[in-house]
């Protein structure tokens, strides 16, 4: 089993809790960017935060994971198809979707071979997009403690393509011409607890236990704690969108 594959099976329970909700103005984009609406399919597709909008908008939504124990662990998930593949070889055939996307995840495959899969897979007009969201932002104070645990506690224990994440996937380049998107970026209110599970689900915070097994964020927590307040206060939380969009197959 690959490191994506292998820290991503350990804690889906953990990323449907904590993992913010993209907008509902991103699905309508993505809509409206398809000539048709019959299939989509959602690579990479985790515990389903793509997948579940995308069901309301196309008759079928196809979802694959790398990672089968994701795809089985939502009973809620009977109206998706969804089957267990590597990005780069989907057991569909060609012209099948009418929408492509990849949710944060881009960075673990973007391959020649893997670009050229999904043309394949998408229909001669069909739309693809493939999205990112590196660091949350609060407050300068508690974006501060963020940033040091993010940058300097947890170096050297992100995975391979974080960078990626963190630089917006300006260092991915697309083999078809890509289109400027609308500015989007997920937003929540959220109290201690929410932020402290998020962060708890970081693939880098997972390295740090099993290499020391130990919790690289309690050092951080009673700062945290002393910055944020009241614990149960809510806080807005935003985490900027990037995009890697456009139409492969003109």
């Amino acid at each position: 089993m690959g490191d994506s594959v292998r820290l991503f099976s350990i804690r889906s329970d953990e990323y449907a809790q904590f993992r913010p909700k993209y907008p509902e103005s991103l699905f309508d984009w993505l809509t409206e960017q398809c000539r048709n609406t019959q299939c989509a399919l959602d690579i990479a597709a985790g515990n389903g935060q793509a997948t579940r909008p995308l069901s309301t908008r196309f008759s079928r939504v196809v979802a694959c994971d790398a990672s089968s124990y994701q795809l089985t662990g939502h009973s809620n998930w009977r109206a998706v198809q969804r089957f267990a593949a590597q990005a780069e070889q989907l057991p569909l055939r060609d012209g099948v979707a009418d929408l492509v996307v990849v949710a944060q995840a881009l960075h673990w495959f973007s391959t020649p071979r893997f670009f050229a899969e999904a043309k394949r897979v998408l229909a001669s007009d069909g739309f693809f997009c493939a999205w990112c969201y590196g660091l949350l932002r609060i407050e300068p104070e508690l974006d501060a403690l963020i940033d040091q645990l993010h940058g300097k506690t947890l170096s050297g224990y992100w995975p391979q393509g974080r960078a990626s994440v963190d630089g917006g996937y300006r260092d991915i380049q697309a083999p078809f011409d890509t289109i400027k998107s609308p500015s989007f970026a997920i937003e929540t209110h959220w109290n201690l607890h929410q932020l402290l599970g998020y962060v708890r689900t970081w693939s880098a915070v997972k390295h740090w236990q099993e290499v020391h097994r130990t919790d690289p964020v309690a050092f951080w927590e009673p700062e945290l704690k002393r910055l944020w307040g009241e614990q149960e206060r809510l806080r807005n939380i935003r985490w900027p969108l990037h995009f890697i969009a456009g139409y492969p197959g003109r």
